[in-house]
């Protein structure tokens, strides 16, 4: 039952929905449940938006396609946006320029939600740390759910929804984006964690500084007795930790320091909180691979034993967890080769991890549309790692320009995954890997990552299906 508080806060306003994605038409169909008079529009006309303007339509609110700033504004009292609508967009700055209210999705979640939220930002790693937290709560009897930006297959679930739903007993983990940050006012979780930041996103904010400030907003609105999770050895993370008002929590898988720190000592994951050690998993029982998900491990515990897991479940949790769908997923193995699905990687920082985290020979599909970033960095990764390359999408040749200055040169280029995938398979040997880790959105070639991944998989079930005997 919905109570008259959170009914209050919405009932009889007119509320402007911009965007018929995922998180637009959760906001509009939960906005509507509360009171609030719908309308949702989209840039994008009728054709265009395809079965999203059925679906908008199904909700029972007023749906307005392809509509500008006037009629998409028209009576609003407050304006609800996408993430995937950027804040330069018309209509965003004509409801700033009316005065009228701008809140993400993600805020008004919150402000309905009866379940506290832990949430997850971060460039790298955040839907494996929240997946991964999620699992440690369940483990120690908590009934928990992960949401936001969190988008693997059926792990799909915006956060307006679990907020909708949860029950105060219940718990939230939130996988948030800098997107869903910049038009937050109250968000407040009970526990943020950031697991790093380096350079993504930058056709977007325009700068690390501006992305970095949109990252610093998970924390805005933290309190003392609030929890602030943050990586001790990235320099933009520590600067946020040293000015924010919460408790802070550093972790590092090197140093272990006082009061409260999560780190490796001794081969072991440690937690120290209050002057208290709490000595999980070894390292060499985690599932996962590399240095990167040894962070990962380190900030999701944190999380867990501050929020109350017992350590017991936690180390459960650590050394059972298997990973994510399109994050380093070992689609099959076959001659000694194994096919790797990363589609979710699409910064360079992240695919120079996970080159140096597999440990064996890569023939590397990477590629995409790029986000403003600087591939300079990959090229020598390449060039350690990597037997061969084959590059599909818009941003190939700024990936082989990148390679070509590291003085590796074993470059193909293909048309499609189908075509990738032949050619991969036709360079690799027994012993290496097969690796889709693009480095880039999907977003000229595919839907989302997810689409790409299942792309990779099913070209390489069919490569190895005609190569039978």
């Amino acid at each position: 039952m919905v109570t008259t508080m959170r009914t209050g806060q919405f009932a009889g306003k007119t509320i402007a929905v911009i965007g018929m994605g995922r998180s637009g038409l959760a906001a509009a169909g939960a906005l509507q449940r509360l009171g609030a008079n719908i309308v949702i529009s989209d840039a994008a006309s009728a054709e265009k938006l395809g079965d999203r303007l059925h679906e908008a339509e199904a909700l029972g609110v007023t749906v307005r396609p392809g509509a500008g700033p006037d009629d998409a504004l028209q009576g609003a009292s407050m304006v609800v946006t996408s993430p995937g609508v950027w804040a330069t967009a018309p209509v965003l700055q004509a409801a700033v320029a009316a005065g009228i209210p701008v809140v993400s999705e993600v805020e008004v979640a919150y402000r309905i939600a009866r379940a506290p939220i832990l949430a997850v930002t971060g460039t790298n790693g955040k839907s494996t740390t929240a997946v991964w937290l999620t699992q440690m709560l369940c483990e120690s009897g908590f009934n928990a759910v992960v949401a936001g930006n969190i988008s693997a297959d059926s792990l799909k679930r915006t956060l307006i929804e679990a907020c909708e739903k949860a029950e105060e007993d219940d718990v939230i983990v939130a996988e948030i984006s800098s997107f869903q940050l910049e038009w937050v006012d109250r968000f407040r979780p009970k526990i943020g964690i950031l697991t790093n930041i380096t350079r993504d996103h930058l056709d977007r904010h325009g700068s690390v500084e501006a992305y970095a400030e949109c990252k610093a907003r998970l924390f805005a609105a933290q309190r003392p007795d609030d929890l602030a999770i943050l990586n001790a050895v990235n320099v933009p993370s520590r600067a946020i930790g040293h000015r924010i008002r919460s408790r802070v929590v550093w972790f590092d898988r090197g140093h272990c320091g006082q009061p409260d720190w999560a780190c490796v000592r001794d081969g072991r994951l440690v937690v120290r909180l209050d002057g208290s050690d709490h000595v999980l998993a070894r390292t060499e029982d985690l599932r996962l691979l590399g240095d990167m998900n040894v962070e990962n491990a380190l900030c999701a515990s944190a999380a867990a034993i501050a929020f109350g897991a017992c350590p017991e479940a936690v180390t459960r949790a650590l050394t059972t967890f298997e990973g994510l769908p399109h994050r380093m997923e070992l689609v099959v193995e076959s001659g000694g080769v194994a096919y790797i699905n990363s589609s979710m990687t699409t910064n360079v920082d992240s695919a120079i991890k996970e080159l140096e985290a597999l440990g064996r020979p890569v023939v590397l599909i990477a590629g995409g549309r790029d986000k403003g970033e600087d591939f300079q960095p990959l090229g020598p990764a390449i060039a350690r790692h990597v037997t061969h390359l084959v590059l599909i999408g818009r941003a190939a040749p700024l990936i082989e320009a990148a390679v070509w200055q590291a003085g590796f040169n074993n470059v193909s280029h293909a048309s499609d995954m189908d075509e990738a995938v032949a050619i991969a398979s036709e360079r690799a040997r027994p012993g290496d890997a097969v690796m889709l880790a693009p480095v880039c959105t999907s977003y000229d070639m595919y839907a989302n990552f997810e689409a790409r991944g299942q792309a990779f998989r099913d070209a390489v079930r069919a490569r190895l299906s005609a190569d039978a005997p």
